[in-house]
């Protein structure tokens, strides 16, 4: 087994990502299978349970209120209709669903105790439960642990440094913060980020830097490559280059070892050879399903015949981490307490930010 570091230094990393491909991805599908079954992938369904009207300028999201674009919101999906959606995914394949609102941060309420039982629900179908629900204290934490969450998600986007060219109306340190927030339960951390913004390759570092140098490391890291969406900020972006995946996937797999890296959003420009490649270089976990929240996302069946000419197995649920117990809401030791937490509004400009906003009016 590799020994997992949490001292990396930015120009370590800018190293090993800039080596010749070949050497690259020998020495990080040695380290992958020092740790991970090579021929098992974790398979994930992404649902949006409330779609749009998000308050956040995130330079890359068509569900922000701001911009123009096409996507339909939708209120908080009911129970039920989560509970449909998870025996499907289930059926598919799935081990987990993930849970996605688009929310700033979480807020205590009919909402949040809704969200509270859909955890609960889905983990009594003995599928891995994880959210994504923005900002959220240490109470709101204990609550979705005893619920049953498995994983939280909270990406850091990007690096420190460019993150204040893609969002203006949260800080950097919110995302840590809430990480921190997730560690203080049982929950285990789920966060990556998205390449192809206009970012340099310092910036891919500097956000492997903060993900790598948290200890524990995120128990999951996806890689997302960029989808740029019409009415966004970020709608002239360049479609980022199978080997730009590769690299930034080989390098995640080197400096975490035991962490399972996601190739997520962007697949659907990815050629099979081209994820064979990544699967190859380390990633060992999918999102599935024909959509990833809002953007396009390879058919499940697809997906499953990829899986077959490759002879990969998609992982059972609860192999990393035994399953959670579910405390009913009666019985619940950690109360709703009306919090008020003074997230950070930073609120500098970002030109691109501000056109995206002004194009409808």
């Amino acid at each position: 087994m590799s020994i997992t570091k949490h001292n990396w230094t930015k120009e370590e990393i800018i190293a090993i990502y800039n080596k010749p491909l070949m050497d690259l991805m020998y020495e990080a599908a040695t380290i992958h299978r020092e740790n991970h079954d090579p021929n098992v992938v974790q398979v994930s369904t992404l649902l949006s349970i409330k779609t749009g009207g998000c308050p956040e300028d995130c330079g890359y999201c068509p569900q922000a209120a701001r911009y123009h674009t096409d996507i339909e919101g939708n209120d908080l999906m009911s129970v039920s209709q989560v509970k449909a959606q998870a025996l499907r995914a289930k059926s598919s394949g799935s081990s987990r669903v993930c849970m996605g609102a688009a929310w700033r941060n979480v807020k205590d309420g009919p909402e949040f105790d809704q969200v509270l039982e859909m955890v609960r629900t889905i983990n009594k179908l003995e599928m891995e439960v994880c959210c994504t629900l923005g900002m959220l204290t240490e109470n709101q934490a204990q609550r979705l642990a005893e619920a049953g969450l498995y994983a939280y998600n909270h990406n850091l986007d990007t690096s420190e440094e460019y993150y204040k060219e893609v969002i203006s109306t949260r800080g950097f340190e919110d995302r840590l913060q809430t990480i921190d927030n997730v560690r203080k339960t049982n929950v285990t951390v789920c966060s990556g980020g998205i390449i192809g913004m206009g970012e340099s390759i310092e910036d891919r570092a500097g956000m492997l830097v903060a993900l790598s140098t948290l200890n524990p490391q995120p128990e999951s890291v996806p890689i997302n490559a960029l989808v740029a969406v019409e009415g966004t900020p970020m709608e002239n972006e360049k479609p980022v280059e199978i080997w730009e995946m590769i690299r930034m996937v080989a390098t995640t797999r080197i400096i975490m070892p035991e962490t399972q890296v996601r190739l997520s959003a962007g697949r659907t420009e990815m050629s099979r050879e081209g994820q064979a490649m990544c699967f190859f270089a380390g990633a060992n976990s999918i999102f599935a399903g024909d959509k990833l929240l809002t953007t396009p996302n390879p058919d499940v069946n697809e997906d499953m015949k990829m899986f077959e000419t490759l002879g990969l197995l998609p992982q059972k649920p609860f192999i990393k981490l035994m399953q959670p117990t579910t405390v009913e809401a009666e019985d619940s030791q950690f109360q709703a307490l009306g919090e008020k937490p003074k997230w950070s509004r930073p609120d500098h400009k970002i030109e691109r930010n501000l056109e995206a906003s002004g194009k409808g009016k």
